[in-house]
C-alpha cells in the first residue's frame, strides 16, 4: 500500500468518526438544540413591570417551536388587523393531527390578549408553555395544550400607556377594540370581526374540551388577586353542568388555596360593595365562554383584579393554569364522556331554554374577603361617591346567587329551513361547522312559520349594531314551496345548540336579534292613499266582518280613531295587497 492509498484511507476514517458522533449526538436527545436560548420573557426581564409585545410575543414562540419538537406555531385565518391568528400546541407526542390527538387525549384552548390591556395571560402562558417545554414542569401526559397567544391582534398593535384607567400595570399595552374597534369578546356569535371568524375555525379544528380566556376585572375592590368566571352551570346543563359547578370549580379553588392564592367567583358589581351580595354573570353565547358552551366546553374566563401588581396578577393567572391542567389530567376521561353524553342528552331534549334569569330561591354563601367601604361626600360632584377602605380588610359570609332558571322555553323542531337567498347566515353556519342538506328539487313542505308580531331596538349603538329585545311572536302552520338549493339543517347534530341559539329568533343572541334579518322589517310595497281610499271601501263594503272589527278599532283605540293614514293601512294589511314577505321571519321548522 502506497502513501497515498494510506492517506486517502486515514481521511475516510475521521469523515467516517465525524458523521458517527454527529449521529451519536442526535441520538441522545427528542428534543431540538436549547443550548442558544434563554427563552427569558419581557416580564421577567422587568422584573414585572413590563408586557411583551405582539412581535415579541410571537418571536418567542417561534424560537420556541424552533428548539422543541414538542411545539409546534401555526397561523389559521386572518385577522382584522392584515395578520394571521397564531395558534401554539404543545403535545410531547409531537402528534398535531387533532383527529389523532382526540382519540385519546384531552385538550386545554388558552385565549390571550382578547382585550389586549389585560395582558397577564399573554406572559403567563408564554412562560407556561416554556417551563413545560423544559421539565421545569411535568409535561402532561394526556393533555394537550393549545395556545392563542394574542387574539385581537389589531389592539395589541395598538399600544398606549393611559387607556386602562383603572388598572395598575403594566406599564404599557394593547388597546380594547381591535382593528376595528369592535370589542372581540362579543363578536363570538355575531362575527362580524374576521378575528372571529378565524376563531370559530380554530375551535373546531381543535374541538376543546376545556376552554380558558385571561381577564384583567374592573369592578369592585377586594382582597383577591384572582377571580373566576365559569360559565353558567345550569345553562351548560345536566351531569356536564353538575360537574362543574359541584367538582371543577371546588377543586380550583381548594387547589389554588392550598398553594396560598385564594380565588372567588368573578365580582359582578358596579358602584357598590360587594358585601351585600352579588349574582353570577349570565355568560350568553356573545361572550367567549357563551359561545363555547355551545359546543358543552367546559369554560372558564380568568379574571385578575386591576388594581393588584402586575408582577402578582401574571404570576396568579400562571398558577391557575399550572391547577386547571391538573384537574384535567386527573378527570380527563370523566370529562370526555360527560361531554360526549351531554351531546345526546340535548339532542333528545324536547324544548331548549332560550332566556334566563336569577333564581332568587336558590343561593351560595361565600366566605368572602373583602375591603370596608362607604359613602362619602365627592370633591367633584358635591354627591355621594365610593370610596374603599382597604386598611379594613374582612372575611365574612355574602351570598353569592348563582343559580338560574329558564323564563322562555321552545319547542325544538326536528329541522330548519333557510332559503339561499340568505347566504350571510349559511355562511356563518358553515364556519360553525354546521351538517348542512340542501333540496335536491323544488319541494313543498308543512313547516312552522313565524312572523314578527313586535320587537324593541336599543336606541344607541352597540359592537356595529342597534340590536333587538323582546321579540314577541305569531306561529302559524303552513305549506310552503321550497326552491331546489335552499337549506335543510336538521338538528340532531353536534350543533345542536348553536343552531337553537342563532335560529330561534327569542334567544339572547339570535342572528335576528343582532339585524341579520332586518330587510324582512321594512314593508317594501305600499299604497298611494288617494288610490287607495275607493278600493278600501270596497274591500269593507263586501266584508262584513272585516267592516265590524274596523269600526270596533275606531271605538276602543282613540290614537287610531284620529290618524287617517293609520287606518287605511290597518284595511290595506288586512288585503290581499299587502306583501307576505313584510315581517315574515325566513327561517322554518319542520317537526
Amino acid at each position: 500500500m502506497n502513501n497515498s492509498q494510506r492517506l486517502l484511507i486515514s481521511k475516510l476514517g475521521i469523515a467516517l468518526s465525524i458523521l458517527i458522533l454527529f449521529i451519536f449526538s442526535l441520538s441522545c436527545t427528542s428534543e431540538k438544540d436549547t443550548t442558544q436560548k434563554e427563552f427569558t420573557t419581557e416580564f421577567e426581564a422587568s422584573n414585572g413591570l413590563a408586557t411583551a409585545t405582539y412581535f415579541e410575543t410571537i418571536q418567542f414562540y417561534k424560537d420556541l417551536a424552533a428548539s422543541f419538537a414538542s411545539i409546534q406555531l401555526d397561523s389559521i385565518g386572518e385577522t382584522d388587523s392584515g395578520r394571521p391568528l397564531h395558534m401554539v400546541v404543545l403535545n410531547p407526542d409531537q402528534q398535531f393531527e387533532f383527529s389523532e390527538v382526540r382519540k385519546n387525549k384531552r385538550v386545554i384552548l388558552i385565549n390571550n390578549g382578547i382585550h389586549p390591556g389585560e395582558s397577564d395571560g399573554i406572559d403567563a402562558t408564554m412562560m407556561l408553555f416554556r417551563d413545560i417545554a423544559q421539565g421545569k414542569i411535568e409535561m402532561p401526559k394526556s393533555t394537550v395544550l393549545v395556545t392563542i397567544p394574542i387574539y385581537n391582534v389589531g389592539g395589541s398593535l395598538n399600544r398606549n400607556a393611559t387607556t386602562r384607567t383603572n388598572q395598575n400595570g403594566p406599564e404599557s399595552y394593547g388597546f380594547r377594540g381591535n382593528a376595528r374597534n369592535y370589542d372581540l369578546n362579543r363578536d363570538f356569535i355575531k362575527s362580524d370581526t374576521k378575528n372571529a371568524r378565524s376563531f370559530a375555525q380554530l375551535f373546531h379544528l381543535v374541538q376543546p374540551d376545556v376552554f380558558i380566556d385571561n381577564h384583567v376585572s374592573n369592578g369592585a375592590d377586594y382582597q383577591y388577586t384572582l377571580t373566576h368566571l365559569f360559565t353558567q352551570h345550569n345553562k351548560l346543563g345536566g351531569a356536564l353542568g353538575n360537574f362543574l359547578h359541584t367538582e371543577m370549580m371546588p377543586q380550583l379553588e381548594k387547589k389554588l388555596s392550598n398553594k396560598n392564592w385564594d380565588i372567588t367567583p368573578y365580582v359582578n358589581v358596579f358602584n357598590r360593595t360587594p358585601d351585600e351580595g352579588f349574582n353570577q354573570f349570565i355568560d350568553s353565547p356573545r361572550y367567549s365562554t357563551g359561545y363555547t358552551t355551545l359546543w358543552n366546553t367546559l369554560g372558564m374566563m380568568v379574571e385578575t383584579h386591576m388594581l393588584k401588581p402586575y408582577k402578582q396578577r401574571v404570576e396568579g393567572t400562571y398558577e391557575l393554569m399550572k391547577t386547571m391542567i391538573d384537574i384535567t389530567e386527573v378527570e380527563g376521561e370523566r370529562i370526555s364522556k360527560l361531554r360526549k353524553n351531554a351531546i345526546s342528552e340535548f339532542q333528545q331534549s324536547k324544548t331548549y331554554a332560550l332566556q334566563w334569569q336569577i333564581d332568587t330561591a336558590k343561593s351560595t354563601t361565600l366566605q368572602f374577603k373583602g375591603y370596608e367601604g362607604e359613602q362619602i361626600e365627592s370633591n367633584i360632584t358635591g354627591t355621594s361617591r365610593l370610596k374603599y377602605d382597604q386598611s379594613r380588610p374582612f372575611t365574612k359570609p355574602v351570598t353569592y346567587q348563582n343559580y338560574m332558571i329558564p323564563t322562555l322555553d321552545v319547542k325544538v323542531p326536528n329541522a330548519y329551513i333557510i332559503p339561499q337567498g340568505w347566504w350571510h347566515v349559511i355562511a356563518l353556519l358553515k364556519v360553525n361547522n354546521v351538517e348542512i342538506n340542501q333540496f335536491k328539487t323544488d319541494t313543498t313542505i308543512a313547516v312552522s312559520s313565524y312572523k314578527i308580531k313586535d320587537y324593541k331596538t336599543r336606541r344607541e349603538a352597540y359592537e356595529g349594531h342597534y340590536s333587538h329585545y323582546d321579540v314577541q311572536l305569531d306561529v302559524s302552520e303552513e305549506k310552503v314551496l321550497f326552491a331546489k338549493g335552499d337549506y335543510l339543517i336538521y338538528t340532531n347534530q353536534a350543533s345542536f345548540r348553536y343552531l337553537m341559539e342563532t335560529l330561534e329568533p327569542q334567544a339572547v343572541d339570535s342572528f335576528f336579534n343582532w339585524n341579520f334579518f332586518d330587510t324582512i322589517l321594512q314593508q317594501k310595497e305600499g299604497f298611494s292613499p288617494y288610490v287607495w281610499e275607493e278600493k278600501a271601501e270596497t274591500i269593507l263594503k263586501n266584508n262584513a266582518q272585516l267592516q265590524i272589527d274596523f269600526n270596533l278599532k275606531k271605538t276602543y283605540d282613540f290614537e287610531f280613531a284620529n290618524n287617517w293614514y293609520a287606518q287605511l293601512d290597518w284595511i290595506h294589511k288586512q288585503s290581499e295587497h299587502y306583501e307576505k314577505a313584510h315581517l315574515q321571519y325566513p327561517v322554518y321548522r319542520t317537526f
